[in-house]
């Protein structure tokens, strides 16, 4: 009898050449490097050398975050990624009313530049690749890190690193959003302008799925949903008159890795197609570039448990394993305590090995994609393939990415994804080993990571140390100036940068285009 995955598709028990039949390999999959590229953007992928091991990272004050960030290099991690604290997210100064108990919670605290400042003290900028997840205040972050680039004398064409940069899957999934669809689109637009001519090695956005995973999307519902917002991020490009291959080469991608490797597998090859094809096909992508879709992949936080946590350890290994099968340019895997706290140094460092194992232990960098051609692989690629063409024709169908967000489309579906799993979960269809079988009777103690909650009165220390101290008249002409091109047609980051140069704050920046945008409030019809 088969077995359903994921995503609700079938896993039959046994795959032949009879599921393949009338399959043209050079049409479904080309060579690695090539298109549609199925088997990986890249012809050599992880033989050369591997993947970018990125380790998520960032709590409390700049300054403990930097002292981490300092120890992961330590310890072999080749690119660092920013976890920043809600009032961040949602573009609040630490001393903001709705900013209080959420100060450096779940990532780092950063009100301005002398913040950032500290959180890169000591790092060459040029040495290291950066990732942000950031999203409504995106380009504020991008700005304040090419501000401390400067100050170490690192021009910004030497600069590399992603910034999240994708509001739309904040209107599905996460809720951090600050201004309605149609202007963070302008802002997003304005970012890819800002990047091409300013930081042109920037990955000026990274299309998250990952977060709707999180949220309970399977599979299919992840990566169809991530590509139509993707391509409501070209569509918005194109109208503001850019041409698709002077920015689409600076895309990338942000999956989940969950513990069911051959779906998983199935799907990053999926969307490598869809992505290609769409990129040719629609918008009439000439460079092959434009076509590729480069992915950054984070094992599934949703799936790790507070219940015997040790296990955590095991489960990230196999979906770290899955991503790395998958072909991802980078990895983040998580550390086996997060369903817990934050992170401790020794748990992010395990987290890092595991990597490094699979990397330089396992023989999966040997050869280029290992499942080419594999029965049930391409079997079960070409059904999430078709499952999520039908369901981005859907989204099409609701007018794209934002009309559907507008009637509450991705979000209802996927909180029915979400509910199916958690009845599933709750009457023991669904094992999660330790959770609903193969309890401890008392679960051993463990001693988790706390961050101190007189951070806030730091931070607020700070905000008010700097307003003190600087050309206030300086800093109302700039925020002046940012609203004045806000109300009008004109790139916003530059004035932007210098309202952050001048040591306007995070919150103002924001308050200042929330008075010419306004805030979103959602409209949900499903």
């Amino acid at each position: 009898m088969a077995r359903e995955s994921e995503s609700r598709l079938p896993i039959e028990p046994v795959y032949g050449p009879q599921d393949l039949a009338g399959w043209d390999p050079a049409e479904k999959l080309g060579e690695p490097g090539s298109y549609p590229f199925t088997r990986g953007v890249y012809p050599s992928m992880y033989t050369g050398r591997p993947w970018t091991m990125r380790q998520y990272a960032g709590f409390g004050t700049a300054t403990e975050s930097n002292a981490r960030y300092r120890q992961l290099i330590a310890h072999g991690t080749t690119g660092l990624s920013v976890a920043f604290d809600l009032p961040t997210q949602m573009g609040h100064d630490s001393d903001a009313p709705l900013a209080h108990g959420e100060v450096g919670k779940v990532g780092v605290a950063i009100d301005s530049i002398d913040d950032m400042r500290v959180l890169f003290g000591g790092i060459p900028l040029h040495e290291v690749s950066t990732s942000m997840t950031i999203n409504a205040p995106a380009a504020l972050l991008l700005l304040l890190y090419q501000l401390v680039a400067e100050e170490q004398g690192v021009s910004a064409d030497r600069l590399t690193g992603t910034i999240q940069n994708d509001v739309l899957k904040e209107y599905i999934a996460r809720g951090t959003y600050i201004f309605p669809p149609g202007p963070s689109l302008r802002l997003t637009a304005d970012i890819f302008r800002y990047c091409r001519a300013e930081i042109p090695k920037w990955n000026t956005i990274s299309i998250s799925g990952y977060h709707m995973a999180e949220a309970g999307a399977s599979p299919v519902q992840e990566i169809a949903f991530t590509l139509e917002d993707g391509i409501e991020y070209v569509r918005t490009a194109v109208a503001a008159g850019m041409d698709v291959d002077d920015f689409a080469p600076r895309l990338s991608f942000f999956f989940v890795a969950r513990t069911t490797i051959l779906e998983e597998v199935a799907k990053f090859r999926a969307a490598r197609r869809i992505w290609a094809r769409v990129m040719r096909e629609e918008f009439g992508a000439k460079n092959p570039k434009s076509m590729m879709l480069r992915f950054h992949t984070q094992t599934a936080g949703v799936q790790l448990t507070a219940q015997q946590p040790e296990l955590n350890l095991v489960r990230v290994a196999v979906q770290g394993l899955g991503a790395v099968l998958g072909g991802t340019q980078s990895l983040h895997t998580n550390s086996f305590d997060e369903a817990i706290a934050l992170p401790t140094d020794k748990s992010a460092r395990l987290a890092l090995r595991t990597q490094q194992v699979l990397a330089y232990e396992t023989d999966v960098t040997a050869t280029v994609d290992p499942f080419a051609g594999s029965y049930v692989v391409e079997r079960m690629t070409d059904d999430v393939e078709a499952a999520a063409l039908d369901l981005m024709r859907k989204v099409e169908d609701l007018g794209g990415a934002v009309g559907a967000i507008e009637h509450g489309f991705q979000k209802a579906e996927i909180e029915r994804s979400a509910y199916r799993i958690a009845q599933k979960t709750d009457s023991g269809e669904r094992v999660v080993v330790g959770v609903n079988r193969f309890q401890l009777d008392e679960e051993e103690p463990y001693e988790p990571l706390r961050v101190d909650p007189a951070i806030e009165a730091q931070q607020a220390e700070r905000l008010a140390k700097l307003r003190a101290e600087r050309d206030q008249p300086a800093v109302d002409a700039a925020l002046a100036a940012l609203k004045q091109a806000a109300e009008g047609e004109g790139n916003v980051l530059y004035p932007m940068k210098e309202a952050l140069r001048a040591r306007a704050t995070v919150g103002e920046v924001c308050n200042a285009l929330r008075e010419v945008w306004g805030t979103y409030v959602p409209n949900n019809v499903f």
